[in-house]
């Protein structure tokens, strides 16, 4: 019955209101990125301040109409990480989407909820916090630092993957169209710019959470907030977090054409 559902929903139904709100969570996803991307930018500037989604969802938070937009934004996510979940159980699907599809719709579903939380005025935790809190839980368990070692090698999987994604522009295979040669041109140096970015980034989480197996440490895993520190403190650092600053902006921008020309 789920699959007959997930089929009719991929069924020559563009347009409908699920669909556009699905993209909805894409252009949502963009302007989060964007708030992200001048967050960490001004970090690099020497301004500080805390770069993880908590921050960024807060930041609009306080615009005008700022509850209303992060209760919109919420059902975006919402819509779009259903759609992801019908993916899962889409008939014809090869194993690997299921499990991309899968991984989506966590992605999606935790961004909504912790959207919902800042919107009704809890707040959101603290993305170190968050990570430190996840290693320590898994590093209790039987062979824990497996575990979090596991975790740390599979997030520098997802950054190889996003780096080879922008670097061969096959971000490009998610899009329909593109509107015709000057936004091609746009989409590309923007998608390329911002995936590299966005995999840099999750490069230097999957070290620190490997570090931390190694060191038996889950103090030592951190979040985006983590790896922007790191980086700030190499060489060039403060050139280097500019750069991801940019870089998670441009993966905004390039969001805004995903939510028009996605293939859903």
């Amino acid at each position: 019955m789920a699959n007959n559902k997930s089929s009719q929903a991929r069924s020559g139904k563009s347009g409908d209101a699920w669909e556009t709100a699905a993209r909805g969570g894409y252009f949502v996803s963009g302007v989060l990125h964007i708030f992200l991307g001048f967050i960490v930018a001004k970090i690099g500037f020497g301004s500080g301040g805390e770069a993880d989604q908590s921050t960024a969802l807060s930041s609009i938070g306080d615009a005008p109409l700022g509850n209303v937009i992060l209760w919109i934004s919420a059902m975006a996510f919402i819509a779009l990480g259903a759609w992801q979940l019908a993916d899962v159980f889409h008939r014809g699907q090869e194993a690997k989407d299921r499990a991309k599809a899968a991984g989506k719709a966590v992605l999606y579903g935790a961004l909504a909820f912790t959207t919902i939380s800042i919107a009704m005025g809890s707040g959101g935790s603290d993305g170190d916090e968050q990570s430190e809190g996840f290693a320590s839980s898994l590093m209790s368990a039987p062979a824990g630092r497996f575990l979090v070692g596991a975790v740390g090698l599979g997030i520098i999987a997802g950054a190889v993957y996003h780096v080879h994604k922008g670097w061969t522009k096959k971000f490009l295979q998610d899009l329909a169209a593109t509107g015709g040669r000057e936004l091609s041109k746009a989409v590309r140096t923007l998608g390329t710019v911002g995936y590299i970015a966005k995999g840099a980034a999750l490069g230097v989480v999957g070290v620190l959470f490997t570090y931390a197996a190694i060191t038996a440490d889950p103090d030592k895993a951190k979040g985006l907030d983590g790896a922007v520190e790191t980086l700030l403190g190499a060489p060039g650092g403060p050139i280097l977090v500019v750069l991801v600053g940019i870089g998670f902006a441009a993966y905004g921008l390039y969001s805004f054409a995903r939510a028009r020309y996605a293939r859903m």
